[in-house]
């Protein structure tokens, strides 16, 4: 028989595997980032709103890491009270995504290796996608099973940055937005394969956070590929270095 999400000897099991979930899905972010630094296709000389994003998308990063730790070393109390940092800290998130998303379109049309019109409706949309999760999370946070799977999914979206910057991207052109995007499945992909063997069945908030994802991206293409998005993307790099680029991905 399978066994229950909530049995006492499946907790400590679940914690553990979300734990090591944690660092996997982090590592891969800092990863990406820190090979771009190497590569020396980044620099710390940067306008401040680069380091304002910095600063709150990874201060995500450790905030996840440690809601995880604390639950795997029993410390409860203090990760429920950590947990209000969410509220605040996502609006911020989806504030200086856009913004950046914005600068980065203005400034040199944004990565070259995904069309301006994929850049510009997919990242909101995918930050919008990762404010449902968390929001739906917290909602549910009382049902342990349903809280721990939708955070798992809004943190694998984020990561979509990271695996960018790690997989052969140029290579996927032109699909390499939707190949980088989709990469990010793999996380929630684990969880489902550990469900299953550790239950049974995959828990349905897996299906759920999966079905937003996706979800987010088909939207996110359709709106891009329209004429909305050709508009909407000519409008924002009008006049801006950006509009030089050509709105298709293409090798830099």
């Amino acid at each position: 028989m399978a066994t229950a999400y909530g049995q006492a000897g499946e907790r400590r099991s679940e914690e553990k595997f979300f734990l090591v979930m944690a660092w996997l899905m982090s590592a891969t972010i800092v990863a990406g980032f820190a090979l771009n630094l190497v590569l020396g296709r980044s620099t710390f000389a940067v306008p401040l709103v680069f380091h304002l994003h910095a600063f709150v998308f990874f201060g995500w990063v450790a905030l996840y890491l440690a809601q995880n730790t604390l639950i795997a070393g029993e410390g409860l109390a203090l990760h429920r009270r950590l947990g209000w940092l969410a509220v605040a800290w996502v609006p911020a998130m989806l504030v200086l995504g856009v913004m950046m998303t914005l600068v980065s379109l203005r400034t040199h049309g944004g990565p070259p290796f995904f069309d301006k019109r994929e850049f510009l409706v997919g990242n909101p949309v995918g930050l919008l996608a990762f404010a449902a999760l968390v929001a739906s999370a917290i909602t549910l946070r009382r049902r342990t099973a349903w809280h721990r799977r939708l955070m798992l999914c809004g943190m694998a979206l984020l990561t979509a940055p990271g695996l960018g910057r790690l997989l052969p991207t140029p290579l996927f052109i032109p699909y390499a937005w939707v190949v980088v995007n989709l990469a990010t499945l793999v996380f929630p992909g684990f969880a489902m394969i550990a469900d299953r063997r550790r239950h049974g069945r995959v828990h349905p908030a897996l299906w759920w956070g999966v079905a937003i994802i996706v979800g987010a991206l088909a939207a996110g293409e359709a709106i891009a590929h329209s004429p909305v998005g050709s508009r909407l993307t000519s409008w924002v790099v009008e006049g801006t270095p950006g509009a030089a680029r050509p709105v298709e991905a293409h090798f830099p």
